[in-house]
């Protein structure tokens, strides 16, 4: 099992084989050795070993806190008491935020220690890593291409060992595409699964709140202790939050899955197909029935998207006017300005009806989609990009291409179930992922499945480069 599963770090943990102060300055020195070349992270936190000696009290006294002195990064969107909170913008590069997330104090409260925050596209726009203002982060297993993005430097962090869990957010793909580059597993809870108070937002209707880990075991045991129905966020639903790793395991033979016909076409990369084909074989032989299935507007979907979320975009950028956050708008990134614009155009008068509600309608149909979906098989899988990574630079002068990168993880925001990203065969000697996507709530069965499903596949055969 990979050393940075989070079953083997908790098991030497409790055996008391290391100590946090010592699997941490581990990770630190990672950090030292590695960011360098990949750029993961804005800050690290430089109270990290005194935050870990504390576990290690507690741990000596017996306490039994599930990620009791497990070292985590987070996403830099995520409000941080004392610790240097940025967007990924220089609008708000010496912004110190006055309280936690909530989904940070629930980290904390379970015992985790705060490594840093990790790079990303300012204010979580783009699909690369490239729109950060604090530069470029990397891919591991190649440095000329892109790790993904939002979340990128989570990602980044994750595979290249500099972390053994990231916190990220998902608004269109942001966790679950950067898991598929750089050979990690992402996960995009249920909207409302964990509560979205003390996340910078992007779009509103559509963030959820998850994170990067090595394997299926470690994504199930974090989700376990983020989720929340948080009196903070009106949104969090009210649907009990289970203990997700203990209940992995269960045999999957019977359940039924769909694949949707509408990604299956022109577009898609020949060797994912046919990498996804032989993942869909191993579901088969682990006794899964595969049937093909409709979502008739998923056409529609990143059109729909690239409305609706630059919209809300233009809504919350419009606190950051240097008055109540945030420096002079003059640092706005040449995307947030774009975002920015179409947002403002499609709310105005009109052509609010043209656009905007026009979108809202189509959103809909999409949400009736999977429901109907829903109706006839357990879960969905596909593709988790039609691509490999690509290279840097390469779709940076081209929005519209780089918008359709998502073209496989926006429909999932728009309909608000969960989705998650778990590797698959490589592709052109690069990284690739396969997506399980559930019902509203039920993370459960996805996680069953991908667990399953990993356990089948064995190591992948990809080697870092640093």
């Amino acid at each position: 099992m990979n050393s940075n599963s989070l079953k083997v770090i908790l098991e030497k943990l409790e055996k008391r084989e290391i100590t946090s102060v010592e699997i941490t300055k581990q990770y630190l020195d990672e950090i030292k050795k590695k960011d360098s070349q990949i750029n993961a992270f804005i800050t690290v936190n430089d109270k990290a070993l005194n935050e870990a000696k504390l576990a290690d009290d507690k741990r000596q006294r017996g306490d039994k806190g599930v990620l009791l002195g497990v070292p985590i990064a987070l996403k830099d969107v995520y409000s941080t008491r004392g610790l240097k909170t940025t967007a990924g913008s220089r609008v708000l590069e010496n912004y110190i935020p006055p309280y936690d997330a909530t989904a940070v104090k629930k980290l904390k409260q379970a015992g985790a220690v705060i490594l840093g925050k990790t790079n990303l596209d300012a204010w979580a726009h783009g699909s690369s890593g490239e729109n950060s203002d604090f530069g470029v982060t990397h891919n591991p297993y190649d440095l000329k291409s892109t790790p993904g993005g939002s979340s990128s430097g989570s990602a980044a962090a994750v595979a290249s060992g500099m972390a053994p869990v990231a916190a990220g957010t998902d608004t269109g793909g942001s966790i679950r595409l950067p898991a598929s580059f750089c050979n990690v597993v992402g996960l995009k809870p249920t909207y409302g699964r964990v509560s979205r108070y003390g996340i910078i937002a992007m779009g509103s209707s559509f963030d959820s709140i998850g994170h990067i880990t090595q394997d299926v075991f470690s994504s199930a045991l974090v989700l376990s202790v983020t989720g929340e129905i948080d009196p903070n966020d009106g949104t969090t639903g009210k649907v009990a939050v289970t203990q997700y790793h203990k209940l992995l395991g269960k045999p999957i033979n019977g359940v039924k899955l769909g694949i949707i016909k509408e990604f299956m076409k022109e577009g898609l990369d020949s060797e994912i197909k046919k990498n996804f084909g032989k993942a869909c074989k191993t579901l088969e032989d682990l006794g899964c029935e595969i049937v093909e299935i409709s979502l008739p507007h998923v056409d529609y979907a990143t059109s729909t998207y690239y409305i609706l979320v630059p919209a809300e975009v233009s809504s919350n950028l419009g606190r950051m006017d240097g008055v109540r956050f945030g420096n002079s708008r003059d640092h706005f990134s040449a995307e947030a300005k774009r975002r920015v614009m179409i947002g403002t155009y499609t709310l105005s008068s009109g052509y609010y009806d043209a656009y905007y509600n026009k979108a809202l309608k189509v959103r809909r149909l999409i949400i009736n989609d999977f429901n109907n979906a829903f109706k006839s098989v357990d879960a969905i899988i596909a593709p988790t990009s039609p691509t490999p990574p690509f290279k840097l630079g390469e779709k940076l002068n081209e929005p519209l291409s780089m918008y359709l990168s998502d073209i496989y993880v926006c429909p999932m925001n728009l309909a608000g179930v969960p989705a998650l990203s778990v590797p698959m065969e490589p592709a052109h000697n690069l990284p690739c992922g396969i997506q399980f996507v559930g019902r509203q709530f039920d993370e459960n069965t996805i996680f069953n499945i991908a667990h399953a499903y990993e356990q089948a596949r064995g190591d992948i055969n990809l080697k870092l480069k640093i």
